[in-house]
C-alpha cells in the first residue's frame, strides 16, 4: 500500500516538474524585447515609403526578428554623438529604456564636420567619451549596448579603389567596445565588402543614383553615394543580422528561422 502512495507522490511531483517546466518555456518565447537605436540618417526611419526610395538600414531590420521584438528607431538624419544630446534626443530614449532591452549605437557620419560646431568631435577626445556616457547611461537602465563602426560611403577613386571616409572614429569605436566589454559590429568592414563585391557601377544600387525624371520622387535627379535604397538598406540589415549570429549574441535567438 506504502509502495502505491509513494509511487503516487512521485507521479505527481514529476507531473508538476513538467508543467512548470512547460510554463517557463511559454514564458520565454513570449517574452517580448525592444531594440532602440540611436544614430543618424543612415539608419533612420525615412518618410513617405510609398513615394521615397530612400531607406535607413533599421527601418528595414524588423522583418528579420520575429514576433516578440519591437524596433523603436530613434536614430535622425544628421546627427552626431553631440548633436545628438544637446538637441534633447537622447533623454527620451534613456528614459525608455528598461532592463533587458538592446541599444544600438552607430556614430561618426557627423561627428566628421570639421565645419560644424554644432556636430564635429574630435574622435580621440569628445567623440570617445560620448560613446562612453551613451553605454553607461544605458547600462546602468540594466539595457545592452551594442556599438555598431559608420557605414561605409561609395567613394571610389578613379582607379576603383574604395576609399576610407571615417577616419579614426571606427578605431576608436573598437576600442571603446574593448575596453567597457560591449559587443562591438564593425559596419565599415562588412560594408566596404559589400560596396567592393557590388562593384564601381553595381554598388550605385545601393545608394541613390537617379537620372532626371526616371521616378517622379526626384525630377531633378539625384546622385547620393552615402544614402541607401531600399536594396542598400536591406543588404545591410541583412550584414547586421549575419554578425549577430556570427557573434552569438543573444538577440540571435530572436531571428527569424
Amino acid at each position: 500500500m506504502n509502495f502505491f502512495k509513494n509511487y503516487k507522490a512521485v507521479f505527481l511531483l514529476l507531473s508538476l516538474f513538467v508543467i512548470n517546466c512547460n510554463s517557463l518555456d511559454n514564458s520565454n518565447k513570449n517574452h517580448k524585447i525592444t531594440i532602440y537605436s540611436i544614430g543618424d540618417s543612415t539608419m533612420a526611419n525615412k518618410p513617405e515609403p510609398d513615394k521615397n526610395p530612400e531607406r535607413g538600414w533599421v527601418q528595414v531590420l524588423g522583418q528579420f526578428f520575429n514576433e516578440n521584438v519591437i524596433i523603436k528607431n530613434h536614430a535622425v538624419n544628421g546627427r552626431s554623438t553631440k548633436s545628438f544630446k544637446e538637441t534633447g534626443l537622447w533623454k527620451p530614449v534613456l528614459d525608455s529604456l528598461k532592463k533587458g532591452d538592446y541599444l544600438l549605437i552607430q556614430f561618426g557620419h557627423n561627428d566628421g564636420k570639421e565645419t560644424d560646431p554644432a556636430r564635429y568631435t574630435n574622435p580621440q577626445t569628445a567623440y570617445r567619451y560620448n560613446l562612453i556616457q551613451y553605454v553607461e547611461e544605458a547600462r546602468a537602465k540594466g539595457a545592452i549596448p551594442i556599438l555598431l563602426s559608420s557605414i561605409a560611403r561609395r567613394k571610389f577613386n578613379e582607379q576603383g579603389t574604395l576609399l576610407d571616409a571615417h577616419g579614426n572614429y571606427t578605431l576608436i569605436t573598437r576600442l571603446v567596445a574593448q575596453e567597457l566589454k560591449v559587443p562591438f559590429i564593425d559596419m565599415q568592414y562588412l560594408t566596404e565588402n559589400l560596396e567592393v563585391k557590388y562593384g564601381v557601377e553595381g554598388s550605385k544600387k545601393l545608394h541613390l543614383h537617379y537620372l532626371p525624371n526616371e521616378i517622379p520622387y526626384y525630377p531633378e535627379g539625384k546622385k547620393d553615394d552615402t544614402h541607401l535604397s531600399l536594396i542598400g538598406a536591406t543588404e545591410i540589415a541583412k550584414i547586421f543580422i549575419k554578425e549577430v549570429k556570427k557573434q552569438k549574441l543573444p538577440l540571435e535567438k530572436y531571428i527569424k528561422k
